[in-house]
């Protein structure tokens, strides 16, 4: 190194800008803020789960001489997956009393020969379907024992009754719990990757439209530039996820609103650091590339809008296809490429059933598409960030310095 050359090194230079975007983003009140309503929020999702799961679908009063009707209900219920709740009232006044301040959902009155109901205003629509199937049991069995039958043996024998299927795959045991935590991993790394790669963007803007940028290429090169930025805001993002992924897996398993294995909680907050991790560098090095090209803050929005598509659209199908349908083959193949996998894979992952060779996989796509970004993101920041006033062409961009 000579006497005039001031440039740092190049781990040295990168630690520097990294630091000042560390120490400049902790300290501010948004970011604090962010966190503190962000944990507060899925704190009371946890809590809302909790109370959501812990209640029947519907409370159901019965009298004196529909208390036979129990039985039957409860069963119908289970056969369409509700969970029904049977109380027994002294009598049919203190039965609508109830309903009337909301303690029953439905009271069951009349003889029991017929299905009769009592609702404050209208009666739900699957609490419904089960009374109108235990309605059609009743006038079956009273028509089995006009023609001197036995319902009960009857009922026996068609609830024995079934299909015999053979699976040539035996398909992956989803559990309700996995697919809500899929959701949640989908909105958080969907809102990691599009906050933090937009900070990246509207940093770069902000460093060349001050004039900052060129005191700074004084004595850094401009990769390094662009890589302390990207390493420095993805620190940061990194800390956020990391305290919204361990405290939301900690107070849902505290309070109960989870109930799957805390191994399975804690594998879903790692896979999230990990795609958090791949997905920010990726989409970031563009970021910070395409806004190179602008000098204005009006101009961001629309030269990152592209990219910002391909986050929205992973986002999309993801949260709209995979809860119904965790096999799509669609969200399989797509989650599986560069682009599209920060978003969809940690879905998949949460919800499981992912296939180890896939996983796999889309970590190593990623991997190796990064250093071509690191390539062309660098030789379009270079070109761009020095250059000042108007748009800078991508294609004048690309061209060798």
């Amino acid at each position: 190194m000579t006497g005039s050359d001031v440039r740092l090194g190049t781990w040295q230079a990168v630690q520097l800008v990294a630091s000042r975007e560390v120490t400049t983003r902790l300290r501010s009140k948004a970011f604090i803020w962010s966190l503190v309503v962000t944990l507060l929020l899925l704190i009371g999702f946890a809590l809302t789960m909790k109370l959501v799961d812990g209640g029947a679908d519907a409370t159901v009063g019965v009298t004196g001489q529909t208390a036979a009707l129990q039985g039957p209900l409860t069963a119908t219920g289970a056969a369409l997956e509700q969970d029904i709740e049977i109380r027994t009232v002294p009598d049919e006044a203190a039965g609508r009393a109830q309903v009337a301040d909301d303690s029953l959902d439905a009271l069951l009155i009349g003889d029991g020969q017929r299905i009769q109901v009592v609702v404050k205003k209208e009666l739900d629509g699957s609490l419904r379907n089960a009374l109108n199937v235990l309605a059609g049991q009743l006038v079956l069995n009273q028509a089995i024992e006009r023609l001197g039958g036995d319902p009960a043996a009857v009922g026996q024998a068609v609830a024995g009754a079934g299909i015999d299927v053979e699976s040539l795959e035996p398909p992956f045991p989803y559990e309700q719990q996995q697919l809500v935590l899929g959701i949640i991993a989908g909105i958080l790394i969907y809102m990691a990757l599009l906050l933090n790669g937009t900070t990246v963007a509207t940093g770069v803007v902000e460093e060349k439209s001050s004039r900052v940028v060129e005191l700074l290429l004084a004595t850094i090169r401009p990769w390094q530039l662009m890589a302390g930025k990207v390493a420095g805001i993805g620190l940061v993002g990194l800390i956020q996820i990391v305290v919204i992924g361990v405290v939301g897996v900690v107070a849902a398993l505290a309070i109960g609103a989870l109930t799957i294995s805390a191994s399975a909680a804690f594998g879903t907050v790692v896979w999230l650091i990990v795609w958090f991790l791949l997905g920010f560098v990726m989409y970031s090095l563009v970021f910070a590339a395409l806004a190179a090209l602008v000098s204005r803050q009006e101009d961001v929005q629309g030269v990152i809008t592209p990219p910002m598509m391909v986050v929205v659209l992973g986002y999309v199908l993801g949260i709209s296809i995979l809860p119904s349908d965790p096999d799509n083959k669609l969200c399989e193949v797509l989650s599986v490429i560069p682009f599209f996998a920060p978003t969809m894979m940690p879905m998949r992952l949460a919800m499981g059933g992912v296939p180890g060779w896939q996983a796999a996989l889309s970590v190593v796509l990623v991997v190796l598409t990064i250093p071509a970004l690191v390539w062309l993101s660098g030789r379009i920041y270079r070109n761009a960030v020095v250059r000042s006033g108007a748009r800078v062409k991508l294609s004048d961009a690309l061209r060798p310095a």
